[in-house]
């Protein structure tokens, strides 16, 4: 089921960093307007200076529910939790208070999706230091939200242009990476991934499992995670009735991928991946949480704390975070 101009959420992120700004900048671009309601969750007076900064002389509405709001050209629907002593706020700076703050942002925005009130939530920066420093004790968006929805190991996939990407490990060292390279866990993963991309209403196609080693190994010749673990699991996998082929040397199946010979690759570790999209289109590619009951979509940036208050930040990703967001929700409405 499809609804005119979804509500999405949007978490203002890190106060110190740019997230208010390219919220601000987001919400006044035109593209934005005529595809998503935005419910822009943060704090006033952060917001009021960041529309200042940024110029877009939008008018804030404050709302205490999503119905409140006037979804017009010209104006940000912000819920207030006034979290924030401006006085000591301070631009490009590791905060304990703006690490809590923005924690308290993203958990508004998931009570409000659970609750069926927004239709989808779009994350912008947060900083691992600040979270710390708040006694927040999660290292990123993903394991917030993972704990907040009771989602086991939410899934990670990065889209760009008809690029779809997820990821068999995220942030952990490259050594202990390919140690998670085994059939079993690939085998599961590539399930699990298979149940996102229906979600999101991608139900053609087959699913490419990258190589781990140069050209996949050489059946051997340098390095045997392909012959021991990938090449059976994928042997399993087809057997079980699922379109998967691979390995596929990483040197090529992300390029084949985007030219629609796959809907999607399987990398088998972080920067793998993370290369390929980024090198593709950095400020296009868009990180989505999968394997959770609701949606949520993310830049793929930093907060940006060298140039946060200076109004340079640059908006792209932000806007394709909102549309991606508005793209994918039929597949979230209960």
């Amino acid at each position: 089921m499809r609804i005119m101009k979804p509500f999405i959420a949007i978490p203002i992120g890190d106060p110190a960093g740019i997230g208010p700004e390219i919220v601000s900048k987001a919400v006044a671009d035109d593209l934005i307007f005529d595809t998503a309601r935005c419910v822009v969750i943060g704090d006033k007076k952060v917001m009021e200076n960041a529309i200042k900064i940024t110029n877009t002389n939008l008018k804030l509405h404050i709302i205490q529910d999503v119905n409140e709001g006037i979804y017009e050209k010209g104006y940000l629907n912000l819920i207030d939790l006034n979290n924030i002593d401006f006085s000591k706020l301070e631009f490009g700076k590791v905060s304990g208070m703006c690490g809590k703050a923005a924690y308290e942002y993203i958990k508004k925005s998931i009570d409000l999706a659970m609750a069926h009130q927004v239709h989808g939530v779009a994350t912008t920066p947060i900083n691992k230091e600040s979270l710390k420093a708040g006694n927040i004790n999660f290292i990123g968006h993903t394991e917030i939200f993972g704990a907040l929805t009771n989602t086991e190991d939410p899934l990670t996939l990065f889209e760009v242009h008809n690029l779809r990407v997820f990821f068999l490990s995220r942030h952990v060292s490259l050594r202990k990476a390919c140690d998670l390279v085994k059939k079993d866990r690939i085998k599961d993963y590539v399930k699990r991934c298979l149940k996102v991309l229906q979600q999101l209403g991608v139900s053609e196609g087959t699913m490419a499992i990258a190589g781990l080693n140069p050209h996949s190994g050489e059946h051997g010749l340098f390095g045997n995670e392909e012959v021991l673990e990938v090449m059976p699991a994928v042997q399993e996998l087809k057997e079980e009735g699922y379109n998967v082929e691979g390995p596929i040397g990483a040197d090529s199946v992300f390029y084949l991928a985007l030219k629609g010979h796959y809907n999607s690759v399987l990398s088998l570790y972080h920067d793998q991946g993370h290369i390929a999209t980024k090198t593709l289109d950095f400020e296009r590619t868009i990180s989505i949480t999968g394997g959770m009951p609701i949606l949520r979509t993310s830049v793929d940036h930093g907060t940006a704390f060298d140039i946060a208050g200076t109004g340079k930040a640059s908006a792209v990703s932000m806007i394709e975070a909102i549309r991606i967001a508005a793209k994918y929700y039929p597949g979230f409405v209960k």
